[in-house]
């Protein structure tokens, strides 16, 4: 058997009773590292908490190479943990795809889900939200202009875009990185750059900060330790704007 268990959105506390229960009777635990992170724990205090080891497993043993795993849960009880919720990463559902083809049983333990956590903190309607997209970092010559095509899509269609940012061994990418990483987008593409932004640092955890306006107010914004995601909405209902006035830091459009 294998589980996908969901962690939640910050640290070791933030799993399911029901997915604390199958951590602790597993043959062996796994923690994929590369989708996202748990940024308020370390892997000693997972491991405290749970009272458990747990293995870190790279990009390459997620993506390319799970035979191991796969193996081992053809006859064991396997836990795979997992940031947030396990099944929003592409990642996790071709793994789920491959224990199926290799004949081992699956279960999904969800969790809290920045989905649905932004949302909640920033007051943008969930059915206001378009396609989303992840915005990697460059490399060499390798500058991809899809996340602000479809950025440019979403705000056609008067939709919302949630962004998320790259995590690249302990690289993780920053909103101002993110905006600033568009900015050269829109250049690249001769289109306009987005004019309106939202930020979001360490969803989930007791410090968590929004903020709101444009690429020039959210520069002088500390957000602070990751991880941080970004919103670029379209225009705001008069709700989300009231809800982005009171809970946030914020700068109209």
């Amino acid at each position: 058997m294998l589980t996908f268990i969901g962690l939640g959105l910050s640290d070791e506390r933030d799993i399911s009773v029901k997915g604390l229960e199958a951590v602790r009777s597993a043959d062996r635990l796994y923690l994929e590292c590369h989708t996202s992170r748990l940024t308020g724990t370390t892997l000693a205090a997972m491991e405290e908490f749970y009272g458990r080891p747990v293995i870190p497993l790279t990009r390459e043993e997620m993506e390319e190479a799970p035979g191991a795993i796969l193996a081992y849960a053809r006859d064991h009880d396997v836990a795979l943990l997992c940031g947030g919720d396990p099944m929003v990463s592409t990642t996790h559902a071709d793994l789920r795809l491959r224990a199926k083809a290799a004949g081992v049983e699956t279960r999904i333990i969800h969790g809290a889900s920045i989905q649905s956590a932004i949302s909640g903190l920033t007051g943008l309607q969930n059915y206001r939200f378009g396609k989303s997209t992840s915005l990697p970092f460059p490399s060499g010559s390798w500058f991809p202009i899809t996340p602000l095509e479809t950025i440019l899509a979403n705000l056609s269609l008067k939709l919302h875009t949630l962004v998320y940012l790259d995590i690249e061994g302990d690289r993780l990418m920053t909103v101002k990185e993110g905006i600033t990483l568009l900015g050269e987008m829109a250049v690249r593409l001769s289109r306009p750059a987005p004019d309106f932004f939202v930020g979001v640092a360490r969803a989930g955890s007791p410090d968590a900060l929004v903020a709101a306006g444009s690429a020039g107010r959210l520069a002088r914004v500390e957000f602070g330790p990751p991880l941080h995601i970004l919103v670029v909405p379209a225009g705001l209902h008069p709700v989300e704007q009231e809800y982005l006035e009171v809970f946030s830091l914020y700068e109209g459009t």
